[in-house]
């Protein structure tokens, strides 16, 4: 989990108050140069933002330092803290690029830069509630890893995750569809991004806030069941995490405690997914328990019970037998002091790793989704630079791994109608429209990017909105096959091409592919064949198959005839009278009653490896197998090649 430093100070009251003293408030947190880029920020914001407000009618310049302030909590750089102010400086500054890389450096103009790239497809997070709703899930993931894919550099995502935090915390000054809209993105788009990171307290800020507003009756309902403010349940996991560690380190066992109240969006959740009433809940406060190895996981499970007082039936050794996704984990419910009830969890350190960043990943099984190894291992890496930061920050080394390059190998587009299409790095609008529809591919004509026209072959970027021009009725291009042309990168929408191609030229094929078989037929002296056996032994499906094949030229006359050729008579020797008598005699596959001549060229001895060539007008030749004529044989006539052993 992330580390937090102390609470930066919130912005409330006067605002040139507040900013006086959140500045001043910088010097206890950065060194003096960090704390004078955010100084320059400031300066540079204030007459920008200057009568300006966000979303909820908050002052934008107060807007973002409340940003500000939730990233310094959680540890953040001092070119994250600055990119943070000067966010919004894209929406009122033309040539901010370049003017932002002059004063503040290019990394802080690239923050900014990611940002403003990132606010171009929120517009088409909003799901609509008449669609299918796997679908609409499935939409929802896209949009998630189209947000982690298309910044060069997480501190990107970070940012507009505390720039949402701080839009809900001052949403109650919006109108109610605009609250509406706000936290329905948040709860489908931001805070599972949140999770995924392992950001957990922007996570749960962000599911508590966005239900007061999407449900707002039975957010009240559960605030009232608690019947205490957060702060006192607080004080009470606090109190109950020191009481449990003097009795663990009483008993010799070394462990690590942590725990939190549980929010009221995770109430609402569990109450739904298990048809509980809220009396029902063990798990309203829950403590952590990480030990060195099981015998310790057992052994603190009883210092738990004669703590407190365990409740019948709610324990689960997920130890002795792991779920199904692999979480291994004691859980336990007691009843501590003032008869409340808390669920303890008990696990070693490898388990705890496994569970937050493994197979078992707590966002995976929570939010049900199939496993994507690569993705998981994506997350896995940027969760774990989050938890190496402020070992980076103090060594000046922490801009190299938070630079995102794992997640580029994916390209995330959209439709007009806001749906992401997930492609292959190097995708084309050909690629696009294949994977939409097969029949749209075929008509593809042209495409429009973000409106503008461009070649089939354009190179598609994550966050680019495409649209397909097409024609009523056509097909594809051949072009379209050859890789080095670069029309598709996809193999799956080469081969529906290919397909096309087969079906439109069947008819041409069987034609063809008939008249090479009958002409194999007359030339190897068979008059007739098996079809049907040929087919299944050159394993096609049917004979009309093999036929198409032949016809199209994707297996030759020769592979045909030597398929028959065991199925005919063997052939005989021709009769020494009707050879003339200084020519050694050769037995050649599939031929009877031919005569042929040894080729002058390579003068074949009986002791050399051999070949059949049929010429056009001079019948068969016999050549050495090395013989340089027949290795520069073109391989439209490879088909005249016959198999041939001298006599014994």
């Amino acid at each position: 989990m992330v580390s937090i430093r102390h609470q930066f100070p919130p912005l409330i009251g006067d605002d040139s108050v507040d900013i006086r003293h959140w500045l001043a408030a910088l010097s206890d947190v950065f060194a003096p140069a960090e704390t004078g880029l955010i100084h320059r920020a400031c300066e540079f914001a204030a007459p920008l933002y200057q009568g300006k407000t966000d979303l909820t009618d908050t002052p934008l310049l107060q807007h973002a330092l409340g940003s500000a302030s939730i990233l310094i909590s959680l540890n953040m750089d001092h070119e994250t803290i600055t990119a943070a102010v000067l966010h919004a400086v894209p929406d009122w500054l033309d040539n901010w690029k370049r003017v932002l890389t002059e004063r503040f450096g290019t990394n802080v103009a690239m923050l900014v830069d990611g940002i403003a790239r990132m606010e171009q497809v929120q517009q088409f997070s909003e799901m609509r509630g008449d669609g299918n709703k796997e679908e609409a899930a499935q939409q929802t993931e896209s949009l998630r890893k189209m947000l982690l894919v298309m910044v060069e550099d997480i501190r990107v995502v970070l940012i507009k995750l505390a720039e949402r935090t701080q839009t809900l915390r001052n949403l109650s000054r919006a109108h109610a569809a605009q609250q509406q809209q706000i936290a329905h993105e948040t709860q489908t788009l931001f805070a599972p991004l949140a999770n995924r990171l392992g950001i957990w307290q922007i996570k749960w800020e962000l599911e508590d806030l966005s239900m007061r507003y999407l449900q707002p009756a039975l957010y009240k309902q559960i605030a009232a069941h608690l019947d205490e403010r957060r702060v006192d349940r607080e004080r009470y996991i606090a109190d109950r995490i020191l009481q449990l560690e003097q009795a663990l380190a009483s008993a010799g066992i070394k462990a690590e405690v942590s725990g939190r109240p549980k929010h009221i969006y995770s109430i609402i959740n569990k109450m739904k997914r298990k048809h509980l009433d809220f009396d029902e809940l063990y798990d309203v406060r829950a403590l952590r328990v990480l030990v060195e190895n099981v015998e310790a996981c057992y052994a603190a499970l009883s210092i738990v019970h004669e703590l407190w007082l365990p409740i019948q039936k709610e324990f689960d050794d997920y130890i002795a037998r792991p779920k199904a996704n692999g979480y291994r984990s004691l859980h336990t419910a007691v009843l501590g002091p003032r008869r409340l009830p808390m669920e303890v969890q008990i696990r070693t350190q490898q388990m705890h790793h496994d569970s937050e960043l493994g197979v078992a990943a707590h966002w995976r099984y929570k939010e049900s989704l199939k496993s994507e190894s690569a993705l998981d291992q994506k997350v896995a890496w940027l969760r774990q630079v989050l938890a190496w930061k402020t070992e980076l920050a103090d060594s000046g080394e922490l801009q190299e791994p938070l630079r995102n390059e794992l997640l580029q190998d994916r390209v995330y587009v959209l439709t007009p109608q806001g749906k992401v299409i997930d492609l292959p790095q190097g995708a084309t609008p050909v690629d696009f429209a294949y994977v939409l529809h097969t029949d749209l591919g075929h008509r593809t004509r042209g495409a429009k990017v973000d409106g503008n026209i461009v070649p089939l072959k354009h190179k598609l970027q994550t966050g680019q909105c495409v649209e397909i021009l097409t024609v009523k009725q056509g097909g594809p291009s051949r072009d379209w096959i050859n890789p080095q042309l670069g029309y598709l990168q996809s193999a799956r929408a080469r081969a529906k091409v290919r397909h096309w191609f087969t079906e439109q030229n069947l008819d041409d094929s069987l034609a063809q592919g008939r008249a090479l078989l009958e002409r194999e037929l007359h030339r190897i002296g068979v008059n007739d064949v098996n079809q049907e056996k040929l087919a299944q032994k050159l394993r096609y499906n049917k004979p009309d198959d093999l036929l198409a094949a032949l016809g199209r030229g994707d297996i030759t006359p020769r592979r045909v005839s030597l398929a028959i050729t065991p199925d005919t008579p063997a052939p005989r020797k021709v009769p020494a009278g009707q050879q003339p008598a200084h020519t050694p005699q050769v037995l050649i596959e599939g031929v009877n009653n031919l005569t042929y001549k040894l080729a002058l060229c390579c003068h074949p001895q009986t002791t050399d490896a051999i070949v059949a060539y049929v010429t056009r007008d001079r019948g068969i030749s016999i050549h050495r197998r090395d013989c340089a004529f027949m290795q520069r044989v073109p391989e439209e006539r490879e088909d005249r090649l016959l198999d041939a052993r001298w006599s014994v």
